[in-house]
């Protein structure tokens, strides 16, 4: 029996899936849920298991983009599983046989292979180079074979070359499904959004003390890190709640808005940048926060992230001080209304009770669309998370740090 495959939907707005990878090839014998290829939907790469055992038919290939429920291979069912180890018979001796020999024909010489890209230019195409003082052999010919056009010859522009003799080699390489729809996603935020950004400063003083004083504890008590995201989180969401427009959006001429609090959180994955969801962020503990960011921050890098853990967030936190950004602008992950963006934290004089001192300083940008959210909203907004981080036991942890961080 021949099963047909078919590209299985992996969500309810994709329509189309490209095969990144096939772990399988063409004759081999797979079983049953083996994952035999990595097929990348403009959200996530998923796998693709296989429904049955035998002998596979690949019908697509690497790069190929495919609509959901196309069919992909084919599974021969009645196909026995090959062994290895079964006993090959021996063979069987035959009497030599006595043949007359021909005298053999003579074979004619070989003739070498005429190629273009070996050639000489046409005449006139030389002509043109020798004018230009530009070498054959730093132009790729688009005539038969490569040869090099009179076309060409004139088109060509002389190369500046390298001092060093180094090398120039380019390479072409097909940008995966997940990275085009992350470039249209951004260039749609660009064109269809009224997006500002309003900057402020944060004196992390507070919440390095509050690092250096019980992160080992935290560590040891639950196995994670004490990182600079469960305070960003816990700021953020308690700011969203005092500033809703911020969590809010546009459909067509209507506002929607929520009560609750889904945290997309960017992170880069090998596949590009992926933005999985922390649901009810709100209600998290630090602790919940921590552990919540390395299962999402592992699943992506491990390709492991699902449509559902990727969708319906209603605010954004980008870390770009984790690669050494001191100060962006951050775009907004359409539909949503805002993004925040962390910055890396650099010693700077500050004033503080009238005396400048040197601080750690992370600057902090929220991107925002202007379309539903005003100014004041915006500022209020920022500077509600820096009164949050420059005061966390008050404000996020009700005066008991101990208890906040569950010690």
């Amino acid at each position: 029996m021949i099963l047909e495959m078919k590209v299985p939907s992996p969500g309810e707005s994709i329509k189309e899936v490209e095969i990144a990878t096939w772990l399988v090839k063409d004759g081999d014998y797979v079983e049953k849920d083996q994952a035999i290829a990595e097929v990348d939907s403009d959200k996530a790469t998923l796998e693709l298991p296989a429904e049955a055992s035998g002998i596979i038919t690949l019908k697509a290939s690497e790069g190929d983009a495919v609509a959901v429920g196309a069919v992909v291979c084919l599974i021969d069912t009645a196909a026995a599983k090959p062994s290895g180890d079964a006993p090959k018979a021996a063979p069987v001796a035959e009497a030599p046989k006595v043949e007359e020999k021909k005298p053999e024909a003579p074979k004619p010489a070989p003739v070498a292979e005429k190629t273009y890209a070996t050639q000489a230019p046409s005449p006139a195409a030389r002509k043109i180079l020798e004018e230009k003082n530009i070498q054959p052999t730093d132009i790729v010919g688009t005539g038969k074979g490569g040869r090099i056009t009179k076309e060409d010859a004139v088109n060509a522009v002389p190369s500046m070359g390298t001092p060093t003799g180094g090398n120039r080699g380019t390479e072409r390489t097909k940008l995966s499904m997940l990275r085009r729809k992350v470039a249209e996603r951004l260039v749609s935020a660009k064109n269809e959004t009224a997006m500002l950004t309003t900057f402020n400063e944060v004196d992390m003083t507070a919440i390095y003390d509050l690092r250096a004083e019980y992160k080992d504890a935290f560590k040891e008590k639950h196995g994670l890190g004490l990182g600079f995201m469960s305070f960003f989180t816990k700021a953020v969401t308690r700011a969203l709640q005092l500033y809703p427009d911020v969590n809010s959006m546009i459909d067509g001429q209507e506002k929607i808005s929520y009560d609750f609090c889904d945290i997309s959180v960017a992170v880069s994955g090998p596949k590009g940048l992926m933005v999985p969801v922390m649901r009810n962020a709100e209600t998290l503990s630090f602790r919940g926060v921590e552990a919540e960011i390395k299962r999402l921050a592992l699943r992506a890098r491990d390709g492991q992230i699902t449509v559902d853990e990727m969708t319906g967030g209603t605010f954004t936190i980008s870390n770009g001080g984790v690669f050494g950004s001191m100060l962006s602008t951050p775009i907004i992950n359409p539909p949503q209304s805002g993004i925040l963006g962390m910055h890396n934290v650099v010693d700077r004089p500050i004033v503080r009770n009238g005396q400048i001192v040197i601080a750690p300083v992370m600057y902090v940008a929220l991107s925002y669309d202007h379309r539903i959210i005003d100014g004041r909203e915006s500022v209020g907004f920022l500077v509600a998370v820096k009164e949050a981080l420059e005061n966390p036991v008050e404000i996020l942890m009700n005066g008991n740090p101990k208890k906040a961080l569950e010690l």
